[in-house]
């Protein structure tokens, strides 16, 4: 298993990196076939005290992707809660591993998209919206239930891999039904 702990505007000590080594350890005991690791500590410049530190865990390994972010005013504590909620989804994969029950989610989330009307609203219409990020990554080879799996422990509203029966790219996003909706794309 490698380990990569990196820090954005705080520098990772020799006693930061030792205490996520000791912490990812005890999770590896649960969840064996982890490949790797990787935690982003971050500080940011925030007014409020409760929330400086943000510590976001990785783990990929054996076609799965496992990840946990929070935010608190102490570093230990943060590195803490996320290995605390990366427990848990560790946990939940493992029952769905020995149970091999896997039930489509019905849940909707208002909260996000009560969130998400609120910040449309707010964009005044002479503002036009504009990419913030681009971001790069690995796509797994796996099956629709695999992805749908996926992206229940992620808790995305899309996921993008390579379907193996179709040997092409494939996007699993919810629907906002609660079922789930794959777009195939086609080169025109």
């Amino acid at each position: 298993m490698d380990l990569i702990v990196q820090g954005r505007n705080v520098e990772i000590t020799e006693h930061i990196q030792e205490y996520v080594e000791k912490k990812v350890s005890r999770l590896e005991r649960h969840l064996a076939s982890i490949e790797e690791v990787r935690g982003e500590l971050t500080e940011s410049n925030t007014r409020s005290q409760s929330d400086r530190y943000t510590f976001q865990l990785t783990l990929l390994g054996n076609r799965k992707i496992l990840r946990s972010e929070v935010s608190t005013g102490d570093i230990f504590a943060s590195i803490d809660a996320a290995m605390e909620k990366m427990s848990r989804q560790i946990e939940k994969v493992e029952g769905r591993r020995k149970n091999r029950r896997r039930k489509a989610s019905l849940v909707t989330n208002t909260e996000a998209v009560m969130a998400a009307t609120a910040i449309a609203e707010e964009i005044e219409e002479d503002e036009a919206p504009r990419i913030m990020r681009h971001k790069r990554f690995l796509v797994q080879a796996m099956d629709e239930d695999e992805a749908q799996e996926q992206l229940e422990l992620l808790g995305h509203d899309f996921f993008l891999y390579y379907n193996n029966s179709e040997n092409a790219i494939n996007l699993l996003y919810r629907r906002k039904d609660g079922h789930y909706g794959v777009l195939q794309p086609e080169v025109g």
